[in-house]
């Protein structure tokens, strides 16, 4: 199975929808989807994140499945921070957060990172186990069981071959960070999704029954090159 993960298009937050550029972004990113196909697709509760999948389930011919947990907002609530001047934003945004990120006593604790003392009283670990729950949910769904003693995946059913979760940044790093067993404060400073980017992820089966999901590229945006869109990617 080939999960793909892609963020929206250039938005308008209020109200929630799409520039014209954004759904210029939308009906390239379908024409990518159109080569190989899809199997499913999933999309955040969010209007710029439905009308971003729209084109490609128009193409297609699939009913998108609505996930109001991968709201951008329900994340916010999870991985918010102050920055140093006390201004409230994303965990990104916040350098003194960042700092703390990268402490080795924090980075010792590897998936456990939130139980230091400096996250007390954040609700980051509410945030984790939030979106651990739900990609586990999502993963035992599609035919996996997700062991996250071990970071590694076990077949229970039968994957489809190609599948879509549209929704967007700041829920993305969680949910990929999730998916691929790499803790939440390593994988966030070092990742970015640009507007439509898509990571492709395969999860591959190996001989002795285990699956072990492999990125095949993250946050490609070929689609907007081809189409001269990339202007506004960032």
């Amino acid at each position: 199975m080939i999960l793909y993960f892609v963020r929206h298009g250039e938005p308008i937050y209020d109200p929630d929808s799409l520039t014209p550029l954004g759904h210029e972004q939308a009906k390239a990113l379908s024409k990518r989807f159109l080569i190989h196909g899809l199997d499913r697709v999933y999309v955040s509760s969010s209007t710029r994140a439905r009308q971003t999948a729209q084109p490609t389930c128009d193409l297609l011919r699939i009913e998108p499945v609505v996930c109001d947990w991968a709201h951008e907002a329900k994340a916010y609530a999870d991985f918010h921070a102050k920055d140093e001047n006390g201004k409230e934003g994303w965990i990104l945004e916040s350098a003194p957060m960042l700092e703390k990120f990268s402490d080795p006593e924090v980075l010792k604790l590897r998936d456990k990172w939130y139980t230091h003392p400096y996250f007390e009283g954040t609700g980051y670990d509410a945030g984790v186990q939030r979106i651990n729950t739900e990609v586990d949910n999502l993963m035992l769904e599609l035919g996996y069981r997700h062991d996250r003693e071990s970071g590694r995946y076990y077949q229970v059913g039968e994957p489809p071959k190609r599948v879509a979760m549209f929704a967007h940044y700041g829920f993305g790093m969680a949910f990929l960070s999730s998916v691929l067993d790499i803790p939440y404060n390593e994988f966030l400073p070092r990742f970015n999704i640009g507007l439509t980017g898509m990571t492709a992820i395969l999860f591959y089966h190996h001989k002795n029954g285990m699956v072990i999901p492999q990125v095949l590229q993250h946050a490609g945006d070929g689609h907007l090159y081809r189409e001269g869109l990339l202007q506004s990617n960032f």
